[in-house]
């Protein structure tokens, strides 16, 4: 049995919620996601809270119970209050700058990167002086959100030894000493 599928999800005031056909759609002041769900599970409202129960208990089914109580949670959240994640361009010469949904990002290498990036999310970029570039990037979907900055991010990854590359704003990256350190 699965516990986070027996948590309920409380629906926030703005939110509504429709279920027909084992389609969840939730439509909020953010926009509207919908979702699949497989029939095995079972979605009932009441008074503003979803519960969600499985048919027979199998270990499958469990795991289906926990992962699309947690798609739709992230729904509502998402249609409700939005995610935001922020990426930081450490770097000497990093920069970053927006034309609409056109990011375009020099990252060291001899050309710049453009990324036309999907109309659900919405970016931004900080540049200010002896500060690392940002790219706040904001979204209803989390899905698409978290796999949007996973694609920024794979232009140059974080690399152990001087910390440059594309981070997360507080992710910690584990540095490791050069050649020089380990000779003595």
């Amino acid at each position: 049995m699965s516990r986070i599928g027996n948590l309920p999800i409380s629906i926030p005031n703005g939110v509504t919620v429709t279920i027909k056909d084992n389609v969840v759609v939730v439509k909020g002041p953010k926009g509207e996601l919908s979702q699949k769900v497989d029939p095995r599970i079972k979605i009932k409202e009441e008074e503003n809270v979803l519960h969600f129960s499985t048919t027979n208990g199998t270990k499958e089914e469990s795991a289906l119970h926990g992962l699309y109580r947690s798609l739709v949670h992230n729904m509502v959240v998402g249609v409700s209050e939005g995610y935001t994640k922020t990426l930081e361009l450490i770097g000497v010469g990093f920069r970053a700058s927006n034309e609409g949904q056109l990011l375009e990002l020099s990252v060291g290498y001899s050309h710049p990167i453009f990324l036309l990036l999907p109309p659900e999310i919405k970016v931004e970029t900080k540049m200010e002086r002896n500060k690392a570039p940002l790219v706040i990037l904001s979204s209803a979907d989390k899905q698409l959100l978290g796999q949007v900055c996973a694609k920024i991010r794979t232009f140059r990854k974080p690399e152990p030894y001087k910390g440059k590359g594309i981070k997360f704003v507080g992710e910690y990256i584990r540095r490791k000493s050069g050649k020089t350190a380990a000779a003595k």
